[in-house]
């Protein structure tokens, strides 16, 4: 997965593309064989695009980044594209975890996976996937956020010996393996505390 143009896209069509069912791709689980497309995953010629004519979703979304209607308010986005520094990254990250808005902690976390240098583009897309796990857990899919938050773990295994940026590498996938991670009822003042990254 090295091609930025695959790598991420329109963060909220990647987290459509995992299968409620089994939490794998939805091109690879066979769970859609016989249903019809989602509606996201129709082209249409008159999609919203960015500057450079790749598909950008504009309709408003609320805090835990599913698209409300065109006109209605929605929680305040991540803008696309912005270069921080790993350490600004995992800030600003963690503030919208501790808001209970990991969508929007995984948009910031996959513009640094986007911009990292390669050796590090692991750590990140790993870290957007555990941001995005706890997606699937806040709306509601706990077999999605289980998969999503073991391919988080697994993709963290590699950096624990040695974690890069203070971060708890040992901790995060402690807390990815526990059935609370992927729970709902996790009460709002103890989530935060389970969910830090550093």
């Amino acid at each position: 997965m090295g091609d930025t143009e695959n790598d991420g896209g329109d963060a909220a069509c990647w987290l459509e593309q995992v299968c409620p069912e089994c939490g794998r791709l939805r091109a690879s689980c066979g769970h859609d064989e016989v249903a019809a497309p989602s509606p996201s995953a129709v082209r249409r010629p008159g999609r919203d695009r960015d500057a450079a004519g790749r598909a950008r979703n504009g309709r408003p979304r609320d805090g835990l980044g599913r698209p409300l209607p065109y006109g209605a308010q929605g929680a305040p986005r991540q803008p696309e594209g912005v270069h921080r520094s790993p350490g600004q990254t995992l800030t600003e990250a963690q503030q919208l975890l501790d808001a209970g808005m990991p969508f929007h902690a995984h948009e910031v976390l996959e513009d640094r996976w986007k911009a990292a240098p390669e050796p590090e583009r692991p750590l990140w897309r790993a870290l957007a996937q555990y941001a995005v796990g706890l997606t699937h857990a806040a709306r509601g899919n706990p077999t999605g956020a289980a998969a999503l938050l073991a391919r988080a773990a697994d993709g963290l295994a590699p950096f624990e010996a040695a974690p890069p940026f203070d971060l708890d590498i040992a901790g995060i996938r402690r807390w990815a393996g526990q059935p609370a991670a992927v729970s709902t009822t996790v009460p709002a003042p103890e989530a935060p505390a389970l969910r830090r990254l550093r």
